[in-house]
């Protein structure tokens, strides 16, 4: 059941992702660093390491979230009570995860891309490529 749950967000998100609440990277700052919210980098480990990431920033890859969940999982048990603020290149990746984890009743905003982070001068960090 909670497979078919999933699919028909992911199925929908396109539509209910412009219902999530957007926050600008300073706001997401901020929460993150009031201990209110976690940041979350949904793009996956090959763009982590071409561009880096926001400093604060957890890496849980949309493919994980899409598939298993191995990584989500976890991460979703230990910060319940907390706002999950998601970011991608673009924020449509992060629309979509948002909207299905706003499905499952998590609170979530959209930080929109990578990019809107760093034009803001906040602090990023390096990422290394894993090896195959």
């Amino acid at each position: 059941m909670n497979k078919f749950v999933l699919f028909f967000a992911m199925l929908f998100s396109s539509a209910l992702a412009k219902d999530i609440p957007k926050v600008t990277p300073q706001s997401a700052a901020q929460l993150v660093a009031d201990g209110k919210a976690v940041l979350v980098d949904v793009r996956e480990p090959a763009e982590w390491a071409e561009t880096g990431v926001a400093a604060p920033a957890v890496l849980l890859p949309k493919s994980d979230f899409d598939g298993a969940q191995k990584l989500w999982k976890e991460f979703l048990a230990q910060t319940t009570g907390k706002e999950v603020i998601l970011y991608c290149r673009s924020g449509k990746r992060a629309g979509m995860v948002g909207a299905a984890l706003a499905a499952q009743g998590v609170n979530v905003a959209n930080a929109g891309g990578f990019s809107d982070w760093e034009s803001a001068g906040l602090p990023t960090r390096k990422v290394e490529a894993k090896k195959p």
